[in-house]
């Protein structure tokens, strides 16, 4: 199995207002779905994303998801290559789980398994 990257996120203080700004710029759909803004890009080609305001920093950030089957493992694989966890696997109820790491040089990267 590859590891296709799967999703992306926007990080930002306010998620209505750049979700109006993304949504004008690219007309892109946007809907609330519980704590984040889903975005349909209206295209088949691509991935979908959501904009979220977590309400602390980081506020500013761009992150993909990364399709994996264990990621634990993969967590564990990033920080023997001397990066670290942010956020360790979190479950998104019916949908999957999720986490965060930061690489080498501080960047967001999502791990994404699918329920």
């Amino acid at each position: 199995m590859g590891n296709p990257v799967v999703h992306f996120e926007i990080g930002c203080r306010d998620s209505a207002k750049t979700g109006e700004f993304y949504s004008e710029l690219f007309g892109w759909s946007i809907q609330q779905m519980g704590p984040a803004e889903m975005i349909s890009t209206g295209s088949d080609v691509g991935i979908g994303g959501h904009i979220s305001a977590l309400g602390h920093e980081p506020h500013n950030y761009v992150a993909i998801y990364v399709e994996v089957d264990d990621i634990p493992a993969y967590l564990e694989k990033a920080e023997r290559l001397g990066g670290s966890t942010v956020v360790p696997k979190t479950e998104v109820p019916g949908q999957g789980w999720f986490a965060w790491l930061k690489d080498l040089d501080g960047n967001i990267a999502g791990l994404w398994k699918t329920a």
